[in-house]
C-alpha cells in the first residue's frame, strides 16, 4: 500500500486546512480510512476515521472542528479542520485497515508520507 498525505502548512490559531491522502495498492472503497497524527515528543495517535460505508468517528479533541471524507473513485480521503488550535501541531498520516475495531490502533502499521501542520498562537 502507498499512501501520500499532503495539504499541510502554517496557519494562525482560528484557521483552516483541508488535507488530502491518496491511497494505492489496495481495494480503497473496502477499508476504514483513518488520519493520525505524531505531535512533536509525542506518540502517534488516532485523529478521525471513516468507514467504507461512509460513518464516521473522531477522537474527542477534535470532534466539532475536523471532518473527515473520502471520494472512493479517487482513493482519496480528507480531512477538514477548523478552527485550528496551537495543539493541533502535528505531522498528520493516513492509513488503511479492513477492521474498524482495529483502526485506530497505530501499532504493526506501514507508514506513507505525513504532512506537517503548524498552528501558530
Amino acid at each position: 500500500v502507498q499512501l501520500q498525505a499532503f495539504g499541510g502548512g502554517l496557519v494562525q490559531s482560528g484557521g483552516s486546512l483541508t488535507l488530502s491522502c491518496v491511497v494505492s495498492g489496495i481495494a480503497f472503497r473496502s477499508n476504514v480510512m483513518t488520519w493520525y497524527r505524531q505531535a512533536p515528543g509525542k506518540q502517534r495517535e488516532w485523529v478521525a476515521m471513516i468507514t467504507s460505508g461512509g460513518s464516521t468517528n473522531y477522537v474527542d479533541a477534535v470532534k466539532g472542528r475536523f471532518t473527515v471524507s473520502r471520494d472512493n473513485a479517487k482513493s482519496t480521503v480528507y480531512l477538514q479542520m477548523n478552527n485550528l488550535k496551537p495543539e493541533d501541531t502535528a505531522v498528520y498520516y493516513c492509513n488503511a485497515d479492513l477492521n474498524p475495531l482495529r483502526a485506530r490502533f497505530v501499532g504493526g502499521r506501514s507508514w506513507g508520507q505525513g504532512t506537517l501542520v503548524t498552528v501558530s498562537s
